[in-house]
């Protein structure tokens, strides 16, 4: 017989309202059962656990996520954390010390040397913490990864990412720590690159492991030039260009000030074959003899990832599909851009264009000419600075070593960014 997996879920607003509704679904189909629940402003959530019929099901509720786990702990196979990123370490380690499985949604943090001290913790871990970068689980992603490594393709030479991602001026004033680069003297590093479009970033290094299928590459040095449109501490638009292990080169452009083109695209660029991944569509593979092929898309859906987890807690599974470890080289480059841009250049206003978009309360910025230094760069290798784009200034490059210059580079740009450390 199936064992039923009991869970508890650290939150109810943001994007744990999605883990509530799906693991409710997946509790009405036999995979698991709700055992409780806890947010620190349960009154405003009462309609909700009215929705997600918390009474009928029987799922405790707590205003205080150690009070739950002290009080449910020996009832409890796993605990999501579906939380704001800061708060992740604390509520990791509470888990772990407890004896509990977690499942943590993506990025598990943006600060290096915070996944290492996670490392450590997990290393207690009776079962191994599953990441939520919900890409990994479509099959004929982890297909297409097999023929990659089995050389099908040649040898592989880049790997990229184009994400060009409108969010409005709403998105940045969600929390407190959105659009941060650091909160109370912590470091947050909040951006595209690290969160709404971390999916992505994470996949490309995932297509760039070429030891094995489950294999992400590690960041050898990166370069970057990064860029502010929006009144944000951090930076909403980056430029990115990495050297990863093997010789594999990554080339990436993220941003969120732009709306007048919307795509989110990886490649591959391989000896024989050009393989393209867009949101949506699925695969394309351009064979360098003229032979094109098509893979269709297939739904990462968020109850496909915790079927996942359950099937890794249950004996099934030899691994969860994204382990904290998995996560070094992610957060590693996240952290190394900055190390290596040094600076984000403020996009002067002059340079910008603002309108509210469709389905939105509240405008959106764009940076002039923003696709076509995304062209330029992609396509010439030429950064928005050499471009001559009046709104560009430099970069600069770091390696993996110059991490420890992390904090001292941050703080510089917090100072500089004109916008309160509070």
């Amino acid at each position: 017989m199936k064992k039923i997996i009991r869970i508890g879920i650290i939150g109810m607003g943001g994007f744990a309202g999605s883990h509530q509704r799906e693991v409710k679904v997946l509790e009405g189909e036999g995979e698991c059962r709700l055992v409780c629940a806890c947010d620190p402003d349960l009154a405003k959530f009462e309609g909700k656990m009215t929705e997600w019929e918390y009474p009928r099901r029987g799922v405790r509720v707590f205003d205080d996520y150690l009070k739950m786990l002290d009080a449910c702990a020996g009832e409890l196979d796993m605990v999501v954390i579906p939380t704001p990123v800061p708060l992740h370490a604390p509520m990791h380690r509470a888990c772990i010390k407890r004896g509990l499985a977690v499942y943590l949604e993506k990025p598990p943090t943006l600060n290096y040397q915070e996944l290492d001290e996670m490392l450590e913790v997990e290393a207690q871990a009776g079962k191994l913490t599953q990441v939520g970068f919900n890409y990994i689980v479509e099959g004929a992603r982890r297909k297409m990864k097999q023929r990659v490594v089995a050389g099908e393709f040649g040898q592989l030479r880049e790997v990229g990412y184009r994400g060009l991602w409108a969010r409005s001026a709403k998105y940045y004033n969600r929390a407190p720590w959105a659009g941060r680069l650091m909160l109370n003297g912590r470091l947050v590093l909040d951006s595209g690159m690290g969160n709404a479009m971390a999916h992505h970033v994470h996949n490309i290094l995932f297509w760039g492991g070429t030891r094995a299928v489950m294999d992400w590459a590690p960041v050898e040095w990166a370069e970057a030039e990064l860029y502010r449109a929006h009144p944000i501490q951090g930076m909403d638009t980056a430029f990115v260009r990495a050297g990863l292990a093997g010789g594999v080169r990554l080339t990436a452009v993220l941003s969120h000030a732009c709306w007048d083109k919307s795509e989110r695209l990886e490649w591959l660029v391989c000896d024989h074959a050009r393989i393209e991944w867009t949101h949506g569509q699925g695969y394309t593979i351009a064979w360098n003899d003229g032979r094109k092929e098509a893979v269709p898309p297939e739904a990462a859906t968020l109850a496909a990832n915790h079927r996942a987890y359950y099937a890794y807690l249950r004996g099934e599974a030899e691994r969860p599909l994204t382990r904290l470890a998995d996560t070094r080289p992610f957060v590693q480059l996240c952290d190394l851009v900055y190390v290596a841009a040094g600076r984000i250049n403020q996009v002067d206003k002059q340079h910008t264009r603002w309108k509210i978009l469709p389905g939105d309360d509240a405008e959106s910025v764009q940076i002039d000419r923003l696709s076509a230094a995304a062209d330029g760069f992609i396509q010439k290798g030429r950064w928005p600075s050499q471009q001559q784009m009046p709104w560009a200034g430099p970069g600069g490059r770091a390696a993996v070593q110059d991490l420890p210059r992390l904090r001292e580079t941050v703080e510089q740009m917090a100072a500089a960014s004109g916008v309160a450390d509070a």
